[in-house]
């Protein structure tokens, strides 16, 4: 073979071992899901490590079996909710871009997870179309202030509708406009702010009250 060629062949081979270890990798992953639905991902950098653990801290993890999660991406929160859920709960996952969904399924081997390519909106019929009840809680960091018209309304009226007396609706953003989509369909609405994240988030805790 010419020394042309072979070199042409050694470099294709390392272009495509690099591409593959890229495919491979969730920062990979989180960018390019960004940056092919950038309306739908809240921010180009996953959330901090503290930003997780405040946000799942008031779940009663030994009550919970169905745990929802719009927007997980990568898996950065979907990994910790595994973590501490039961063996017997199972975990919802909800994104429109099926690119994410796609490498949730590839790489994490639990069946507790079920990867849905959908809209938060239809949480109702994804959970009924699977023969699942009510969620006990629902996690979100949805940008609601970027979502398009009338889509934030139907996701939180949508969510309010498919969680149990007790549980609670957890979103995580970088603008407090969700409180104003959130508010009318929940009793109680407990706020927070993380300031090691990038950027710096609002927390908001939002609880149906428990039913007689």
């Amino acid at each position: 073979m010419p020394i042309s060629s072979a070199r042409t062949v050694k470099g294709s081979r390392r272009l495509l071992r690099r591409h593959d270890r890229r495919s491979h990798s969730p920062r990979w992953q989180f960018l390019r899901g960004f940056f092919k639905h950038p309306v739908m991902v809240g921010s180009i950098i996953p959330s901090s490590r503290l930003l997780i653990d405040r946000m799942l801290r008031p779940v009663d993890w030994e009550n919970t079996k169905l745990f929802v999660e719009y927007g997980p991406g990568v898996g950065t929160f979907t990994r910790p909710i595994l973590a501490r859920m039961g063996k017997d709960a199972v975990l919802v996952t909800i994104d429109t871009n099926s690119d994410f969904t796609s490498y949730l399924r590839e790489s994490i081997d639990d069946d507790r997870l079920v990867p849905v390519t959908g809209s938060a909106a239809d949480v109702a019929k994804i959970l009924s179309d699977r023969g699942l009840g009510q969620a006990d809680y629902i996690l979100s960091g949805l940008p609601f202030s970027t979502l398009p018209p009338g889509v934030g309304e139907d996701i939180a009226n949508a969510t309010s509708t498919v969680i149990r007396g007790g549980g609670a609706f957890l979103v995580y953003q970088f603008s407090p406009k969700v409180l104003d989509f959130i508010k009318p369909h929940f009793e109680r609405v407990e706020r927070g702010f993380e300031w090691v994240n990038v950027p710096p988030a609002t927390l908001f805790w939002a609880y149906r009250e428990p039913t007689e």
